[in-house]
């Protein structure tokens, strides 16, 4: 599922009085409140969806596919996602 087809699941969840630019406004305050609570708190947690928290990657040595040669990967902040129990009942 795409970001086009998840506003239109929104749109039919909301029900017939619901545009699709409402359904899409919807969905980007979403992604907004959850982008700018990992940026403050670190943490976001989704009571039965699941909790996204930032996470640091060590540097580490790795490998040129091109070239062969070895080569420094550098630290970095990632984000992990670990799903929570009514999630993974609808699997």
């Amino acid at each position: 599922m795409n970001k086009a087809e998840l506003i239109d699941a929104v749109q039919q969840r909301l029900g017939a009085g619901a545009s699709k630019a409402a359904a899409e406004r919807a969905v980007d305050a979403v992604l907004h409140a959850v982008g700018h609570g990992l940026k403050r708190d670190r943490e976001v947690q989704l009571v039965g969806f699941g909790a996204f928290a930032v996470a640091t990657r060590a540097a580490r040595r790795g490998y040129n596919p091109h070239t062969r040669r070895p080569m420094k990967i550098r630290a970095m902040k990632t984000i992990r996602f670990k799903a929570g129990l009514d999630l993974k009942e609808l699997l």
